[in-house]
Formats: structure tokens, C-alpha cells, sequence
């Protein structure tokens, strides 16, 4: 019987919101030298988050390591296609279409971050701001497509899914649970996240 289950530890919610936030405040403050510091804190946070998410995919709980959500090609391409047939089987972790999303987001995030750092740095003159500009637009493509596809599955699901990765509960039989939420951890990441905003708004 299926029931509410924890899936999503604190760590992987916790970065995930985190990046979103980091996302959306750089892209907000690209333009415009006044609030410069503030849209590079943004990019070291994503740098950061970035680099916690490749140790945490190899050590945290099982949904959240990558190992999870290594879907092949043909998978996604399988997956996509009963889509269309209106068949959509239920993933407890991440769907094929999740996971590409998943992927493409961390590969932008880290790309976008180092080329932001070599920019501010002043490496690479023009050419090189020009790629980071379209790294970041790449990822805002990329993030659009995920809040559709999310939109999407949650409505094939009957089930939130963006709440999912608030609550960290998704509907599963109990055996799918993972042991524990990790919340010391999870509440490090927050603390250390915001703190860092705080101590760079401060300083500035």
C-alpha cells in the first residue's frame, strides 16, 4: 500500500532551493554594475552547491545518489514515447525525463559558475563573457523545460511534486523510504549558505 514516504533528504532539498534561489537572484542582477557583488555571490554559491551535490551524489541516500537516476538513452527515449501513448509508470526518484534535467542543470550550473569566475577574474576578455552569457541562458532554458516537465508529472501523478521536494514526501509503499532525512546535515548546508549571503551583504 502506498503512503506518504520520505524520499528526499534534507541535503538535496536544501541544495535544491538553494540553486534555485542562487539561479534566479544572479539572472536577476546580470545587468548593472551597481549590484555586481551581489550577482557574484550568487555565482559562488552556485559553485559551491555544485560541488557539495558531486560529493553528496556519491555518499548521501539512495534517491540521492547518482546512481539512482543513470538512465540510459534508450530509457529516456522509451520514456518519452509512452508518454505519448499516455502510458506514465511512476518513479519514486527521479523519472528519465527528471534525470536529464537533473544532469543538464548540474553540468550549466558548473560551467556557468566557472565561467562567471574567470569574467569577474577578467580571463578570456569578451569571448569568454559572451559564453558565460550563454551558458546562463542555456540553464534557463533548461530550468524552463524542468518546471514543465515537473508540472506535467505532477498532474499525470495526482501528486505535487514540487511539494515533494519541500516536504520530502512522495506517495510509495513504505519499503521505498530512505532511513533518515539527514537533517544535521541538511541544516548545515542552510546555515552555511545563508550566512554566506548575509556575511557578503554585510561586508559589501
Amino acid at each position: 500500500m502506498q503512503t506518504k514516504t520520505l524520499i528526499w533528504d534534507l541535503p538535496v532539498r536544501a541544495f535544491h532551493w538553494t540553486l534555485a534561489t542562487s539561479f534566479a537572484g544572479a539572472w536577476l542582477l546580470a545587468d548593472g554594475e551597481r549590484l555586481r557583488n551581489i550577482h557574484v555571490m550568487f555565482g559562488y554559491t552556485v559553485l559551491g552547491l555544485v560541488l557539495f551535490r558531486l560529493v553528496w551524489g556519491f555518499i548521501g541516500t539512495r534517491y540521492a545518489q547518482f546512481r539512482s537516476f543513470m538512465y540510459r538513452p534508450r530509457e529516456m527515449a522509451a520514456y518519452l514515447r509512452g508518454l505519448l501513448r499516455g502510458q506514465h509508470p511512476h518513479y519514486v526518484g527521479h523519472n528519465p525525463a527528471g534525470s536529464f534535467a537533473i544532469w543538464a542543470i548540474l553540468i550549466l550550473a558548473a560551467l556557468t559558475g566557472l565561467s562567471g569566475y574567470a569574467t569577474y577574474n577578467e580571463f578570456g576578455g569578451d569571448a569568454l563573457e559572451e559564453l558565460h552569457e550563454l551558458f546562463a541562458n542555456t540553464w534557463m532554458l533548461v530550468v524552463g523545460l524542468h518546471v514543465g516537465g515537473v508540472i506535467v508529472s505532477s498532474l499525470l501523478d495526482r501528486e505535487n511534486l514540487a511539494r515533494a521536494m519541500v516536504t520530502g514526501y512522495k506517495r510509495a509503499e513504505p519499503a521505498a523510504a530512505i532511513r533518515s532525512g539527514v537533517y544535521g546535515l541538511g541544516s548545515l548546508l542552510l546555515v552555511s549558505v545563508l550566512g554566506f549571503w548575509v556575511w557578503t551583504l554585510v561586508a559589501a
